[in-house]
């Protein structure tokens, strides 16, 4: 029987209808007001919910030592007995060894290969997946919390088992790596598993099919699994060889944490495998979405089809992705310290694990691409997911990109050659390194762009207005041709709105004296600026949806223009408090958001569709018209073209 996630709070009702009221909550419980309502009511997508339970029965199992002192379902109920692995050269115990080495009854030298099993009751070889979780307490034990994983893959035809790393919980530091290790040391034991002469899984595992997952410390875990994969030594210890080189598709990262191990003293690569990452936004345990940085390094360069998509839930936390650890992020007393009352509830939460989960292991896995179009844009799934807000961040391997603004301090350049970026009457234009809400910090290590606009001129009658702002990138001229760009391609780029409204332009008059200035879309130093305090004053409680307009214009000079706002919501930050007092809150956090930037594709045929004398093979601008709205200010990021297959549409009218 499907969980009902719809018996949320009255308090938090009434907040996801939008009101600030919150009527009958205590204390100063800030949301942002949610577009839910709107935005999750629009559904596209022409597939069954992958949430759903599929069509095998579900068998259960465990293997392990068959000795554990602690763990009776390791010691007595193990159907398959694995060895130890020496693990003394990834982990040290320091002053605390004596005391974990009584408690648990084995060393470092003798770690156990545990895990708990849901699998298909079929014939048939049927995809690996491995699920790890992160750091708690070690006596509370953390493997059984993703049962309603185990349960829904199973039925659906998966593998998967939640695999025992208890026993480096705890106080221990720096042990990313050895969770990584731990890992592919698992799938040794279920090649062995697969090529036995008898055995529940004998034959039966999908060894060419195979997906980790990783909660918290697992969520870094994982990708150090995926490079260790494809090394022959251990980065820290050269002595340690490594031979796994198993076939790894799939990476799913939940809530992670990122950078506590750092091999050579540099973040770990992740190459050449489909990426999941999110994260909630009330995340009481790790407070920024760390995991952009890992979802940024992922790269791919085999040739092979490939994609990464980073989600954003507002309002959910940390603990509750797993049954055990539940909504206290900061321990039993967690209550007195964290707000907890901003929480969806963990029904909800785990729902949304569900769909997303299932869809990309079936993607990746399965080769089933029905489900694509769900990590483009949430709203093509809206009464799949509970009705909260999220964000959505997409790339495939077929992405190439105009401008990512990652290659060097010249603001005119892009990253293909030939590309050149132009501003056009922007109060700002300024590319820079975006954070995490911690601050400056805790660096998201990406580049970005950020533009702002006033359209209204100052000193004069409020409905004059100049010509709107713009920002174009001017392609080469036979970029178009080598790319092979068509109907078939798409148009992408990040976004994100910002809270500010920068002050009206000066007058064109005033700028007479500085026409030797040929800076592009620089304003004099200070124009705008006396008015910009009142008019954000002013517009504080009322501020304008944002909005713009996106086009494109061929080397004959015939253009066509859409709408953004047409390929999913332009938000503001979703304000976030996390703790009960907003004076801690506001001094442990440069902001009270996190910056995540939302994936916008645009169907290059919906262009053709506005003007159908639109060239596509001579495309040389892509432009953005800050024309929908008179003022405002956004960060971009990574505009580029892909070939996105049919797959990846919803629906043919532009994927809208």
């Amino acid at each position: 029987m499907r969980r009902s996630v719809s018996n949320l709070s009255r308090c938090l009702t009434i907040l996801a209808l939008g009101s600030f009221a919150a009527a009958g909550c205590r204390g100063s419980l800030k949301l942002a007001p949610s577009d839910a309502g709107t935005v999750l009511a629009r559904h596209t997508l022409d597939a069954p919910d992958p949430g759903q339970p599929g069509r095998y029965e579900v068998l259960t199992l465990y293997y392990g030592s068959g000795t554990d002192k602690n763990r009776a379902e390791y010691r007595d109920s193990v159907t398959l007995t694995t060895e130890t692995v020496d693990g003394s050269k990834l982990v040290s115990l320091g002053s605390a060894a004596r005391e974990r080495n009584e408690y648990w009854g084995f060393t470092p030298k003798e770690m156990p290969i545990n895990g708990r099993v849901w699998y298909p009751d079929g014939e048939g070889r049927f995809p690996l997946v491995l699920v790890v979780h992160g750091n708690h307490d070690m006596r509370d034990f953390s493997d059984p919390g993703y049962d309603y994983l185990g349960e829904l893959l199973a039925s659906r035809g998966f593998i998967l088992a939640s695999v025992d790393m208890n026993f480096i919980n705890g106080g221990i530091r720096g042990e990313n790596d050895a969770r990584g290790w731990l890992l592919l040391k698992h799938l040794q034991a279920w090649r062995g598993f697969h090529e036995g002469e008898d055995g529940p899984f004998a034959g039966k595992v999908d060894m060419s099919n195979i997906g980790i997952m990783g909660h918290s410390r697992g969520g870094e875990a994982v990708g150090h699994a995926a490079a260790f994969n494809r090394l022959e030594r251990y980065p820290d210890d050269a002595s340690l060889t490594f031979d796994f080189g198993f076939d790894i598709k799939a990476v799913v990262a939940i809530a992670p944490v990122d950078g506590q191990y750092l091999p050579t003293g540099r973040r770990v690569p992740v190459e050449n495998v489909s990426y999941l990452v999110f994260h909630g936004s009330h995340d009481g345990d790790v407070s920024s979405f760390a995991g952009l940085r890992q979802y940024n390094r992922v790269t791919f360069d085999d040739g092979q089809d490939h994609f990464k998509a980073a989600l954003y839930m507002y309002r959910a936390n940390h603990g509750q992705w797993n049954t055990v650890w539940g909504s206290h992020d900061n321990g039993p007393r967690s209550g007195r310290i964290l707000d907890l009352r901003a929480l969806i509830e963990p029904e909800a939460q785990r729902r949304f694990a569900e769909v997303y989960v299932s869809a990309f292991l079936e993607a990746t896995l399965k080769g089933d691409e029905r489900w694509l179009p769900i990590f483009r844009d949430h709203r093509v799934i809206g009464d799949w997911l509970p009705p909260t807000m999220y964000v959505t961040r997409f790339h495939d391997s077929s992405f190439r990109p105009l401008a990512t603004f990652e290659e060097d301090i010249d603001v005119t350049s892009g990253t293909e050659a030939g590309v050149r970026l132009q501003g056009d009457s922007l109060s700002t234009w300024k590319e820079e390194g975006l954070s995490l809400r911690s601050g400056s910090s805790a660096p998201q290590d990406n580049q970005a762009v950020r533009l702002a606009w006033n359209n209204r001129i100052a000193g004069a009658d409020s409905a004059r207005h100049g010509p709107p702002a713009t920002f174009t990138v001017s392609l080469p001229d036979d970029l178009a041709g080598r790319w092979g760009l068509d109907e078939a391609s798409s148009l992408q780029l990040l976004l994100m709105a910002s809270d500010r409204m920068p002050g009206p332009r000066r007058p064109p008059e005033a700028d007479s004296s500085r026409a030797g200035d040929e800076r592009p879309g620089r304003e004099e130093p200070g124009a705008g600026e006396e008015e910009e305090d009142e008019e954000e004053e002013d517009e504080e409680e009322a501020k304008p949806p944002v909005d713009v307009s996106v086009e494109l214009e061929d080397a004959a000079g015939v253009t066509a223009r859409v709408p953004l706002s047409t390929y999913g919501p332009i938000r503001r930050p979703l304000e976030t408090r996390v703790l009960r007092r907003s004076d801690l809150e506001e001094s442990r956090f440069a902001n009270l958001w996190e910056l995540v930037l939302q994936s916008y594709t645009i169907a290059l045929s919906d262009f053709t569709d506005v003007a159908p004398g639109l060239d596509l093979g001579r495309l040389s601008v892509v432009r953005l018209v800050f024309d929908r709205v008179h003022a405002g200010e956004v960060v971009l990021d990574d505009i580029g073209f892909s070939r996105l297959g049919p797959g990846f549409w919803a629906d043919r009218e532009g994927g809208r």
